[in-house]
């Protein structure tokens, strides 16, 4: 999915349920910033496969392991923003670090079966989740719809949940 939205569903979805486990910025960062590699080959109209070495566990690693030395300096400046979505959350570097791997694995794994050229195991020259379907990724992209959504009425639980807790009176 070539720099779309899509991967914010899924992203939203998991960081929203595992709050305690995920930084939602640094998961909703990295589960976009893999197709900056397919935005530079169109834009640049670089001889480069779409999907290249970044779209691998291993490329994708590493753009974690930078993604997570950038966070862990920059992540406090996100906190007002979600603080003001009532989704406050403690900063860790293993939590950084763990939403970023997650995030990029998980968008790896979203894109793999609708393109065949993406090289998951690279430098193995195959790619195992590949699909040849008669409409290539619709099922990806419902699954991303459809996590977008479950992703809002989770925030609307939350939201709830937050607010219960503002009212409720003080034990005596």
């Amino acid at each position: 999915m070539p720099f779309t939205p899509f991967h914010f569903g899924p992203g939203l979805l998991i960081s929203l349920t595992f709050l305690s486990f995920i930084d939602i910025p640094t998961f909703l960062i990295a589960s976009v910033i893999i197709d900056v590699e397919p935005f530079l080959v169109l834009v640049f109209q670089l001889n480069y496969p779409l999907h290249g070495f970044f779209h691998s566990f291993l490329g994708g690693f590493i753009v974690a392991v930078l993604l997570t030395m950038v966070m862990s300096k920059i992540r406090r400046y996100f906190t007002p923003l979600l603080t003001f979505f009532k989704l406050e959350q403690s900063i860790s570097f293993k939590k950084i670090f763990f939403s970023s791997t997650c995030a990029i694995f998980l968008h790896i794994l979203l894109d793999s079966p609708m393109y065949l050229d993406i090289r998951p195991f690279f430098p193995f020259e195959f790619n195992p989740f590949y699909r040849s379907t008669i409409w290539p990724g619709l099922s990806e992209y419902l699954i991303c719809v459809w996590c977008f959504v479950g992703a809002i009425l989770v925030y609307i639980i939350r939201l709830l949940q937050h607010k219960i807790k503002i009212k409720k009176p003080p034990l005596m």
